[in-house]
């Protein structure tokens, strides 16, 4: 049996930086990389275990005996165990074998930096030497300007196990994905995706968001190549990349961070700290310098390895708050007696500024649902550093509206106005995701009163009024045609819907907002800004309309938007506009190829009757639950 040899790729330099959590590149030193050692191939392992007594290399390639392969602890107190394993390479299946210097525990880990691991339920890591020559080079050349903050963003939201399947419900691959759901998002005209968790995870209820495999792309769907594959084929049909990232917390599974080394090593020692009553899953120690050099590496790598072009941070409001989910006496403040947890707080800002320093054309987006000022602010002046924010609020207040009978929404149109005395406080992101169409919410399309018709007619209402608010766009899939029945992850979305004239007409629908979004600056240029909304008029509450106009950098690009949000059309409705010219209708979700009714304005033309505080105005008729784009 070949024998560990003393190897390391670490130098005093790289462990200086991992003591001091400075270290942004771990996955270059930890983890099983194969190599060649004076003209022998094998495999360098290292592995962080500063409790441990003992760790052996277990594996396929040494019967699971432990003690065959021990690794052996550095001298420098870094807590970092090593070693060369000749003849060991490319798809070998091991594990760690600790036994720690508390009391004796004995665990058994997956690798925490392991490249590919077995396919679940199966749990060891597979030493992975994986090569991928990348022809994406166009779109990271100019993706600083499709990723800017002044730029469209429509993100179709996808988990990938259940957007389509095969015929006898198995998972479509990632080489699958790359010609089938590249060419829909393409067609549809998304201007990027994001993938809900594609890191290794061991159970599918889970939806991804219970990590163990931080560093490997599932193995449900391919190796890491075809991952890659994936994401390349996105970038050459200029099509962006947002990854679902959890630094939040991680699963108790035995093969898994917790208790690594018979310590608590990844997660805070303290339970009020340490674990999260609501997903029974353990929580980070972010102020432990290595736990946090081996999540920003984590941020890092998959932005660089896998060319993502953002990352969606998962549940941000459960880090902030010492409090999140507890009762009193449940959590201890902070050393100024508050509720913020000021490790995570320190720990997000320097995610931030480290990954905006070395991607300075990527995007971080927040998932934080509490009114946390300056989330999406600059670190130098005191905010968290996020590009973007999901606008958790506004999706609330506009589904809390949408359900009620029209006959009632004139008593509610607060719900829908409040979100512009707030709307510019942040870079906001309007999401509908997956999780508004699960757990008995029912779909978007049933969350809709009415008959038929009007559910419809409600649904392509709230689709154009979600794509000229001020914000970018975000659209769980499905959506997009009217899925019926609650998402379930373990079947394929109904697309045979489709064969139904107001399902196509929903999707023909956000097809043609997606290109309107893109073609039309007024609607993305000042999305973030105050200058780039001005009400005509919000006060209508008796008819339940509502009048705006979206503006751009240059003045004649400007948009007027009304919507009626009743069933019942306004005729010789008027309302003022800036300028004495005509207008057209550039989108009418009333159309008849949406499954509308076809109520339409063929000329606008403006009389000098001064209305809502300008000297013209124009009359207009608009449709039942429509909305209406004019230019």
């Amino acid at each position: 049996m070949n024998k560990v040899i003393s190897h390391s790729l670490f130098t005093d330099f790289d462990i200086n930086l991992f003591k001091a959590g400075k270290h942004f590149r771990l996955y270059e030193k930890l983890g099983a990389h194969p190599v060649e050692v004076n003209g022998v191939k094998g495999t360098y392992f290292a592995v962080w275990a500063p409790a441990a007594r003992s760790v052996s290399v277990i594996g396929d390639f040494n019967f699971w005996l432990e003690g065959e392969h021990k690794l052996s602890v550095r001298w420098d107190a870094s807590g970092i165990w090593e070693g060369f394993i000749p003849g060991v390479g490319h798809g070998a299946l091991y594990k760690y074998k600790i036994h720690s210097n508390n009391h004796g525990v004995v665990t058994e880990k997956a690798d925490p930096f392991a490249r590919f691991c077995e396919h679940p339920p199966n749990t060891a890591s597979v030493v992975w030497e994986g090569d991928y020559d990348w022809k994406d080079q166009d779109w990271m050349g100019y993706r600083k300007e499709k990723n800017g903050l002044d730029r469209p963003y429509a993100v179709y939201e996808v988990h990938l196990g259940s957007w389509k399947r095969t015929a006898d419900n198995t998972f479509l691959s990632y080489r699958d994905l790359a010609e089938e759901l590249v060419d829909y998002v393409k067609e549809m005209g998304f201007t990027h995706v994001e993938f809900m968790p594609i890191m290794e995870f061991p159970f599918d209820p889970s939806w991804g968001y219970q990590l163990t495999g931080y560093f490997a792309p599932t193995s449900r769907f391919g190796t890491p190549e075809d991952f890659k594959y994936l994401v390349d084929c996105l970038h050459r049909n200029d099509i962006g990349v947002i990854l679902d990232w959890v630094p939040s917390h991680f699963p108790e599974d035995s093969h898994a961070l917790g208790f690594f080394d018979g310590s608590h090593l990844y997660e805070h020692p303290d339970r009020r700290r340490g674990y999260h009553p609501d997903w029974k899953s353990l929580i980070f120690n972010y102020g432990r310098n290595e736990v946090r050099a081996f999540l920003i590496s984590n941020a890092m790598f998959w932005l660089e390895q896998y060319h993502a072009d953002g990352l969606r941070v998962d549940a941000v409001a459960s880090m902030l708050y010492l409090d999140y989910s507890r009762e009193e006496g449940e959590w201890e403040p902070n050393i100024y007696g508050n509720n913020e947890n000021l490790e995570a707080i320190s720990f997000i800002k320097e995610l931030n500024e480290t990954v905006y320093a070395n991607f300075d054309d990527v995007q971080t987006i927040a998932e934080e649902s509490t009114s946390f000022s300056m989330v999406t602010r600059p670190v130098n002046i005191g905010g968290l550093g996020f590009g973007m924010k999901w606008m958790m609020g506004w999706m609330h207040d506009t589904l809390e509206y949408f359900k009620k009978e029209p006959v009632y929404r004139k008593h509610h149109q607060n719900d829908l106005t409040f979100s512009m005395t707030y709307t510019f406080t942040e870079n906001f992101m309007l999401p509908f995701s997956h999780d508004e169409v699960v757990y008995g919410k029912q779909s978007l399309l049933y969350r809709m009163p009415g008959d038929e018709w009007q559910r419809f007619a409600n649904l392509r209402l709230l689709f154009g009024y979600m794509y000229t608010h001020p914000g970018t766009n975000l659209m769980f899939m499905g959506a997009e045609f009217g899925q019926s029945s609650e998402w379930n992850f373990q079947q394929s979305l109904d697309w045979h819907l489709l064969q139904y004239d107001f399902h196509s007409g929903i999707q023909k629908m956000v097809k043609e907002l997606n290109s309107i979004y893109q073609s039309y600056p007024a609607l993305y240029e000042k999305q973030f800004s105050p200058e780039g909304f001005h009400w005509i008029d919000y006060g209508d509450a008796e008819n339940s309309v509502l009048a705006y106009i979206r503006k751009g950098h240059n003045a004649k690009n400007d948009l007027i938007v009304v919507c009626n949000f009743t069933p019942v059309p306004r005729e010789d409705y008027r309302i003022g506009v800036p300028k004495a010219k005509a207008l057209k209708e550039i989108f009418n979700s009333d159309a008849q190829e949406y499954g509308g009714s076809g109520i339409s304005n063929k000329s606008l033309k403006t009389t000098k009757t001064p209305s809502h505080g300008y000297k013209q105005s124009i009359t207009l008729t608009i449709p039942p639950l429509g909305v209406l784009i004019l230019q």
